[in-house]
């Protein structure tokens, strides 16, 4: 839980890459797989970027057995 004010679509991203690698150290093997490739997946950051310099939010939706993380960032005035 918590929020970060990011002053750039690139901090922004920055900032998801980063709970996603401290969500995904918490997880089981199995459960972190998902955010581990995600944190691999320079195509999908480029997609990310895209959509919030084009003003639009992006979300990424971890989980375990009993728990979602959802990770969401979007440009300040936009409705998450």
């Amino acid at each position: 839980m918590g929020s970060h004010d990011a002053t750039s679509p690139r901090l922004a991203l920055r900032w998801l890459r980063e709970r996603t690698q401290h969500i995904t150290d918490q997880l089981d093997a199995a459960y972190a797989r998902p955010g581990l490739h995600w944190l691999t997946d320079e195509a999908e950051h480029e997609r990310a970027l895209t959509y919030l310099t084009g003003g639009t939010g992006y979300q990424l939706t971890l989980y375990d057995e009993s728990t979602r993380y959802v990770l969401l960032a979007y440009p300040a005035g936009a409705t998450p």
